[in-house]
């Protein structure tokens, strides 16, 4: 009798342990995180389709000169880097707004542009504090020993050279992404809109766990897919 109440004592103490980590892991799923885009989704809709004006029968705004864009565009505080993650429950996002950078722009001659961009680790920020010291410790992102992420650019699609304010116009900017040490040339699929002498850029790429030697997370309850976005939602000042 006593050997059955041991068993059943075990038992219960592994069921107990079972249900505890579910609950720790449903506790750290969730998105809580909202993508907060800097050019209004007409804009990006009107430069996607090339229409001229972000709304049919809308008045065009004024003209912008290569005066008023030529020059160094620095990457004001307001600007966000998101990160999503899909698993087989949900997309998670996570948000950056430790975010620092410069943008020269040279309308006449593309190759003369530069830019490049940082973000601190320790900010990533998916709204459950469980989940995000899991991602920045030493095991996964290892935020201590890597503080910075950066994007350097290499090349800019060329840019028109009449500009219209409030209207988006789209841009590719090829370039070296750096994560926990390890470079990965990426692309950056762009939409920049000058509205207020400020510039706002909303930019996608997707790369993956193993880019970076990272093991996408899964378990007997998730399975997570390789691919991770990066989306830019920069504001620039003059």
């Amino acid at each position: 009798m006593k050997k059955k109440t041991w068993i059943w004592t075990a038992a219960g103490v592994v069921a107990a342990g079972a249900i505890a980590a579910f609950v720790l892991l449903n506790n750290s799923l969730g998105n809580n995180v909202e993508i907060e885009s800097v050019i209004p989704a007409q804009e990006q809709a009107a430069a996607n389709s090339g229409t001229a004006a972000a709304n049919a029968g809308e008045t065009a705004g004024a003209a912008v000169t290569a005066e008023q864009l030529n020059g160094a565009w620095s990457v004001a505080d307001t600007s966000k880097v998101y990160w999503s993650v899909t698993t087989s429950q949900e997309t998670v996002n996570f948000v950056n707004p430790s975010v620092t950078g410069t943008w020269n722009v040279n309308l006449d001659d593309a190759a003369a542009m530069t830019g490049e961009g940082a973000i601190e680790m320790s900010a990533l920020d998916s709204g459950n504090g469980q989940r995000d010291e899991h991602v920045k410790a030493a095991d996964f992102l290892d935020a201590a020993q890597f503080p910075q992420s950066t994007f350097v650019v290499s090349s800019f699609s060329e840019l028109p050279a009449e500009w219209t304010e409030g209207t988006a116009v789209p841009v590719q900017m090829q370039g070296t992404l750096t994560v926990k040490g390890i470079d990965k040339d990426v692309v950056f699929d762009s939409q920049v809109v000058y509205s207020g002498g400020q510039l706002m850029l909303s930019g996608t790429t997707t790369v993956t766990f193993a880019d970076f030697g990272l093991t996408s997370p899964h378990n007997i309850v998730m399975e997570t897919e390789n691919d991770l976005e990066v989306r830019l939602e920069l504001v620039l000042n003059k």
